[in-house]
């Protein structure tokens, strides 16, 4: 028998399946640490290290040993915060943004794939339930 609850936690483990594989899909040589670092600072912009700290739920020492290796890899720059001789403000550079770009178009052309492979009514009701969690993400 169909029930909310039960319906609730089948599409909570096929969205998290779904979501791991696609960040497995396409890593760029990084960790997922490191790839969650460069997507945080992609999406926020420039930031001192407390706040990548603040933003991933990690140490300060655990985010400046990440961003140390982004630097290392010519992913993200690091330059001494004007306001605070002691800290620094990390940004994405030129290489990260197009590794990013890189990781987004192999995510969605995985996803094309599997689409592709779908009868075109399993493709129609695939697009009516993305209508459906974009609906719910809308709702309050």
């Amino acid at each position: 028998m169909l029930t909310t609850a039960s319906t609730a936690d089948r599409l909570r483990v096929a969205v998290g399946r779904l979501a791991r594989k696609l960040r497995q899909q396409s890593l760029g040589g990084l960790t997922p640490s490191q790839a969650s670092v460069l997507s945080t600072l992609e999406r926020h912009g420039p930031m001192a290290m407390s706040q990548v700290a603040d933003h991933e739920s990690i140490s300060k020492p655990s985010a400046t040993g990440i961003v140390g290796r982004l630097v290392a890899k010519g992913l993200v720059s690091r330059s001494p915060d004007g306001g605070d001789k002691r800290s620094f403000i990390v940004e994405i550079s030129p290489s990260g943004r197009e590794l990013i770009d890189l990781r987004r178009r192999e995510r969605t052309a995985y996803l094309a794939r599997r689409i592709d492979s779908l009868s075109e009514t399993d493709h129609q009701a695939l697009e009516r339930a993305i209508e459906l969690f974009e609906n719910m993400i809308e709702e309050p």
